[in-house]
């Protein structure tokens, strides 16, 4: 099975990545209300799983691309271009699409509401934790197989 996986990514790296990637997120806010909630919100989930297939998985993937493009190579130098470049550009848009996009399926009237009370304190938080699984995933994980690893470390701070 697992060289079923990797062949399918190897041969479909777009849509495997975006499936692998919103897949594991949509898990990821699964989970993490079985763990902190007593009801399980499964309309939230849906929603995550609809906001990673539509958007973020896309992002993330692209983004990804071009982050090879232009920085290519697992050498530091490349690597850490490629982590400030995450940190300044696709961590803000992605945070910040997840809060106004889920305020927006949610219906709320200030879909910006959110955003302004959270994005400060999970930007702060996503500058911490995510240099440290990017200069891992740059340099140890192929290219193909980043979506997942990526997707994986979101799971555990979700």
């Amino acid at each position: 099975m697992w060289k079923a996986l990797i062949s399918q990514a190897r041969r479909y790296p777009y849509p495997t990545n975006v499936v692998w990637y919103s897949s594991i997120f949509a898990a990821g806010d699964l989970a993490q209300q079985n763990f902190l909630k007593e009801k399980v919100d499964l309309k939230q989930t849906r929603n995550v799983a609809i906001l990673s297939l539509s958007f973020h998985g896309h992002l993330f993937y692209m983004w990804l691309r071009v982050m090879e493009k232009l920085f290519p190579g697992k050498g530091m130098g490349s690597i850490l271009r490629k982590v400030v470049c995450d940190q300044l550009v696709v961590t803000p848009t992605g945070i910040s699409a997840y809060y106004i996009g889920m305020s927006a399926m949610e219906g709320k009237q200030d879909i910006l509401a959110v955003w302004r009370e959270k994005f400060g304190k999970t930007y702060k938080v996503a500058v911490i934790y995510w240099p440290v699984v990017q200069i891992i995933n740059y340099r140890l994980v192929p290219v193909f197989f980043r979506m997942a690893f990526f997707g994986c470390w979101g799971f555990l701070s979700a």
